[in-house]
């Protein structure tokens, strides 16, 4: 397919900056002793000032940075300064003082990042002076502290240590910057769900349904480029649009790499200086995602794409794979969702992990009949974690294809639905833990691992579920940290589906949400409202966990089943935060139930039952179920018990006001939206998510207690990150509303 052309606003500045350096006049070292140079200090005030009023027509500072980086280490800092004086400004070379050169070249060697011999430049202490960068492009450590990857690390933690904002000021965080992301893409994005990245002094974000990059000053919002890709075909068929969920990042000291998965399945790496594509990367910068895969046999549409960024480890990067929603698929029959992983810097295939073994792979036998030929999905579309001290990437796999109905993919079905330990660098598997047999209630594992060094030295793995359910396992061996019990679970009764008999059930943290759903749980806050509630739910069926999906014309005259938890409830990618010091787990989730009655495939899909009805249940506008409808829960990883939970959220205005409850006190009821939380070492931050207040809690880690509340212009819908800048903390989310986005940056006075 032909590659979608690449435009950035800076080609023609780049493109006029080479004419510029065409030209190389060696007397000048000669013009540059005549006048006197060598007798002069530089001024880097001066410098600035020359640079902004002379070189900023046709150079911006971080192209300066760029063309030092790209083109000058190892050269000798008299020839750029021979090579500045002899061809600037490009209309009229020659034309400033001597004086005036050296100011400006000592100016662009500390945009530059150069290592300076002393703090007082002359032009003699340039003779001897060979371009290095320094040790790090950061600067010092009391001045910034970065956040680089989409969870803060690669141990996907969502911890910082910083404590400028803290408990005596949280209520002071005002409002830095605003930056508008509306005007991305062919049509407005309602809803942004990035997490930016802040790295060596610029933060970076995604924008737009078409996932354009933009770098930022992470100081002000101001915009330093933009990148976007033309896809064409690609993107109109993509099954997963919009910005997404952030960036990766790469660096050996020298380069300096953004990474994006764009919406047409293609990984991109860029010039994180000048987001430019890196050449060298690839094709012109870009990897085909779609070469290699293993299609679904009579399919000639390719269901893939992926809206999380890859993960990168070393020099290793990992993609992941994500599929149009199966709950109602074309067929039995999709394209394979394989892990793959690449050299960062020439973007070579290193090796290909099979989530659906074929041929005689470990765990084929899990799939029994043919089934592992046909059936797709089984890809990792949620964010991944590594421990490169082990040498591995931690993969949470998600079910295989169709969400509520396994009868054409009968077996276990790994390693769908797994926790799975890789080796980074070969591919090759090291562990892995299925947490649910044959999924057919649509709990793809949906949240980063995240790995937790305990105080007591452990070393472990959490994995987050869908069913409020934490499992934790040593992350080097596999071993379960708590017993995790086979269970019996009741059994399918839809013609064709096959059922596993028992399910693993962690004996260690409880459940941190509800699960299943009876009478007992139904609303109750008078009579006539809990008289409703049983009459709404006396045509369904209702369930403990792990019961499976009924029919929506069942042969007991029954409609479907109530399912807690919601397919979407519990966790999901937002995961959850792990504080280092203490040992405790912050986990949000989300109580939310749905009915599911499934109906024959027919017209719609090959697949023999599909998901027919499927919602939630009120009683007059009111959830038909007692709160909490959201919450955030503490646990202790040391002894897997629980220290705290508070609804998260206010009690909604609906529900407030509602006549039916006029004159009832009502305890806090949380909301039932997802919302990503944000740990540092003396706070826990929370928002209410889409569509909830806008409102960004600092809460008390020991109790859960709310410090502060911070007004936000939107609703909070990315999940917010945390990072020093020039000495000074800033938090920022991306929050939606009314069909506007934007990223919001909060500091203090």
């Amino acid at each position: 397919m032909k590659k979608a052309r690449v435009k950035t606003l800076w080609v023609d500045v780049v493109k006029l900056l080479n004419k510029c350096w065409t030209n190389i006049l060696a007397l000048l070292c000669v013009v540059l002793l005549s006048n006197g140079a060598f007798a002069q200090t530089a001024n880097l005030e001066r410098g600035a000032e020359i640079f902004q009023s002379v070189c900023i027509r046709c150079h911006i500072p971080i192209e300066i940075e760029t063309r030092l980086r790209n083109d000058w280490y190892g050269h000798s800092a008299t020839e750029l300064l021979q090579r500045v004086s002899s061809t600037m400004p490009g209309e009229n070379p020659g034309s400033l003082t001597a004086q005036q050169y050296l100011d400006v070249t000592a100016f662009m060697l500390t945009v530059g990042k150069v290592t300076l011999p002393e703090a007082t430049l002359s032009a003699e202490s340039l003779v001897n002076l060979t371009l290095t960068p320094v040790a790090s492009t950061a600067v010092a450590a009391t001045d910034s502290y970065p956040w680089q990857t989409l969870n803060g690390t690669v141990q996907a933690t969502r911890y910082s240590a910083l404590e400028q904002i803290n408990a005596a000021n949280a209520a002071s965080l005002k409002v830095a910057w605003r930056f508008n992301m509306d005007n991305f893409g062919p049509v407005t994005e309602g809803s942004n769900v990035t997490t930016p990245l802040m790295v060596n002094g610029t933060l970076f974000t995604t924008a737009g349904i078409t996932r354009d990059i933009v770098a930022l000053d992470p100081g002000t919002g101001q915009m330093l480029w933009l990148w976007r890709a033309q896809e064409g075909e690609r993107f109109d068929k993509a099954p997963r649009k919009g910005s997404g969920k952030g960036l990766a990042y790469w660096s050996d000291g020298v380069q300096e790499i953004v990474l994006t998965v764009t919406p047409g399945y293609y990984l991109v790496a860029l010039n994180a200086l000048t987001g430019l594509p890196v050449e060298n990367f690839g094709a012109g910068g870009w990897v085909d995602l779609q070469e290699g895969l293993r299609l679904g046999p009579g399919r000639d549409d390719l269901d893939i794409g992926l809206s999380f960024p890859p993960l990168v480890v070393d020099d290793v990067i990992v993609v992941g794979a994500s599929h149009a929603l199966s709950t109602r698929p074309l067929s039995e029959s999709n394209v394979k969702g394989d892990i793959r992983g690449y050299d960062v810097r020439s973007g070579k295939l290193l090796w290909t992990f099979h989530t659906i073994p074929q041929g005689n792979e470990f765990g084929s036998e899990t799939w029994l009949g043919d089934s592992a030929r046909y059936t797709g999905n089984a890809g990792v579309w949620a964010p991944m974690s590594a421990d490169p001290q082990l040498g591995l990437v931690y993969l949470p796999v998600e079910t295989a294809t169709s969400d509520y109905y396994g009868g054409a993919r009968p077996g276990d079905n790994l390693f769908a639905n797994s926790l799975v330990a890789l080796d980074y660098r070969t591919g090759e598997r090291r562990w892995h833990f299925q947490l649910i047999h044959h999924d057919i209630w649509d709990w793809d594992n949906p949240a980063a691992p995240i790995l937790a060094d305990l105080p007591d030295g452990r070393k472990v793995i959490v994995q987050l579920t869908k069913q409020a359910m934490a499992y934790v396992f040593d992350r080097a061996t596999g071993e379960p940290i708590w017993d995790i019990v086979e269970t019996p679970v009741p059994q399918s009764d839809i013609p064709g589906e096959w059922t596993s008999p028992t399910q693993p059930i962690p004996s260690r943290p409880a459940p941190y949400d509800r699960q299943g759903f009876t009478e007992a749980d139904l609303i109750n806050y008078t009579a006539e409202l809990l008289a409703k509630a049983k009459a709404a739910i006396a045509p369904y069926r209702m369930s403990e966990l792990f019961t499976p999906p009924s029919l929506a014309a069942a042969t007991d005259g029954t409609l479907g089943t109530v399912h807690l938890p919601h397919a979407t409830g519990g966790s999901n990618w937002e995961g959850g935060a792990y504080d280092p010091v203490t040992g405790i787990l912050y986990v949000p989730s989300r109580t939310a139930l749905t009915v599911l009655g499934l109906v024959p495939g027919a017209d719609d899909s090959s697949v023999d039952y599909i998901q027919g009805l499927r919602g939630g249940l009120d009683v007059d506008g009111l959830p038909i179920m007692t709160p909490p409808y959201g919450r955030i829960t503490a646990i202790n990883l040391e002894n897997g018990e629980h220290l705290w939970w508070i609804p998260n959220g206010d009690t909604p205005e609906e529900i407030v006001n509602h006549p039916a409850l006029a004159g009832i006190e009502l305890p806090r009821t949380g909301v039932p939206n997802r919302s990503g939380i944000l740990l540092t070492k003396t706070l826990l931050f929370s928002g209410e998510g889409p569509g909830g207040k806008p409102l960004l809690r600092a809460h008390d880690k020991a109790s859960g207690d709310i410090l502060a509340e911070i007004v936000l212009p939107r609703s909070q819908t990315g999940t917010p990150m945390t990072f020093m800048h020039l000495g000074k903390q800033y938090l920022v989310v991306a929050v939606s509303g009314e069909g506007s986005s934007e990223l919001v940056a909060l500091t203090l006075p």
